[in-house]
């Protein structure tokens, strides 16, 4: 059975009310719940869940160390319509409390990003890119001429 799309990512997090707040200010709208000690937030295509660290180890095995201070090799990203909204989202991460790691400016690929960790040192990257386009529904494709 082919998986096709992902649906959710759970983000481990330190401290509950902070990140829902810090993601609240980030995304520009309410999440849609907390439920049992999670919260949700509901986006177009896939869901982010936010789960204390500690009880996210233990659901997975209690052998699963709780150190994610160090980069893991793993990035979340938004790719956005324009330049500018790459800025402004950037800019929205920073007054909400993010540490911007890397300014948006040009990329080696022909796009523009930059990067941002949220209170618990997860990596965004807001990026936007020429090859790229959006349907109707904000799903993004590879433009038909690239």
């Amino acid at each position: 059975m082919k998986i096709p799309r992902v649906t959710t990512i759970t983000l481990g997090v330190s401290d509950l009310n902070e990140s829902t707040e810090f993601y609240k200010s980030v995304l520009g709208d309410e999440p849609n719940t907390s439920y049992d000690g999670v919260t949700f937030i509901e986006l177009p295509g896939a869901w982010i869940s936010l789960y204390p660290l500690e009880n996210l180890a233990k659901d997975i095995s209690p052998d699963v160390p709780t150190n994610q201070r160090e980069f893991s090799g793993v990035t979340l990203a938004h790719n956005a319509q324009s330049r500018e909204d790459v800025i402004s989202i950037i800019e929205r991460a920073r007054s909400a409390g993010a540490r911007v790691v890397k300014e948006p400016q040009e990329t080696f690929w022909g796009g523009f990003s930059g990067y941002f960790a949220d209170p618990d040192g997860y990596y965004w990257e807001i990026a936007w890119g020429p090859m790229f386009e959006f349907t109707e529904n904000g799903d993004m494709k590879f433009k038909e001429d690239a």
